[in-house]
């Protein structure tokens, strides 16, 4: 959590998709510290008790709603849940995301449909669904709304047998320049960003790097992080709250003048 004293999301209301784990729940404590309300959406029932324990830590500040983010129908009922207990949004993050390695040969029609509707798909639906009351709501905020998609590195260059999450996250990362322009053009209040994350320590990289152990890369995880820290040339993996301070500056005022651009956190991974 911040220990900020300015609290610079005071009154402002963020959804958060996918909030319940990793970077989205970094996210979400990180805005609820900077004084904002948030609902967090994710795949668990409302009373499981990752639900319970999250939001019995955070408090008043969030709530939570179960919602598939490739469901149009869900997306309608966050819409519908953010109007009525809130009356005003301010911040989208479409945090929500998968993975799919393997050769190309080998993937299925199923799984490579599967990945672009949760990574590509949640994230045109989410902004589909709460643009209208975001613009509505982004009149009275310097720089207006904000769109923050998270993208990732493999959104900006290819890696080996990861061609369809380079896929999914390259369409992240030019459908966010195309409705910044589209916005700006239109002169409605909303700007909209896409953020990139490097390798960071999050039950989905776990368990990647587990389905890599398992397919004989390596003898156990631990090789593969050390590997890939190897690889980075600030020779580690970033912690959740690092994407979410870069998630932070998206949405407040300190980026007023940016859209339609890309924020890499990646330890210069993509920099060699």
């Amino acid at each position: 959590m911040s220990n900020l004293g300015n609290r610079r999301l005071e009154g402002r209301v963020a959804v958060v998709s996918g909030g319940l784990r990793g970077i989205g729940l970094s996210t979400v404590e990180r805005y609820v510290a900077e004084g904002a309300e948030v609902v967090l959406t994710d795949l668990d029932d409302e009373g499981s008790d990752a639900v319970k324990e999250v939001l019995g830590r955070i408090g008043n500040s969030a709530s939570y709603l179960r919602a598939n983010v490739t469901e149009e129908g869900d997306w309608q009922r966050v819409a519908d849940h953010v109007t009525q207990r809130h009356g005003k949004l301010h911040i989208l993050v479409n945090n929500a995301g998968t993975d799919l390695t393997g050769p190309v040969e080998t993937l299925s029609m199923e799984a490579w449909r599967r990945i672009m509707a949760i990574n590509v798909d949640g994230v045109f639906l989410g902004t589909k669904h709460l643009v209208p009351l975001m613009a509505e709501s982004g009149k009275d905020v310097k720089g207006g709304s904000s769109i923050i998609n998270v993208s990732s590195i493999m959104g900006l260059v290819g890696m080996n047998e990861v061609s369809a999450y380079n896929a999914s996250k390259g369409a992240v990362r030019l459908f966010t320049k195309g409705i910044a322009v589209e916005f700006a053009t239109k002169q409605m209040p909303i700007r909209a960003n896409s953020l990139h994350p490097g390798f960071v320590f999050t039950p989905l990289l776990n368990a990647g790097f587990q389905r890599w152990v398992d397919s004989g890369v390596a003898e156990k995880p631990e090789d593969l992080v050390a590997m890939v820290a190897g690889n980075t040339p600030i020779g580690r993996l970033a912690q959740p709250e690092e994407i979410a301070s870069a998630a932070f500056f998206l949405a407040c005022e300190d980026s007023s003048y940016m859209t339609g651009s890309e924020i890499v956190v990646d330890g210069g991974y993509t920099a060699q």
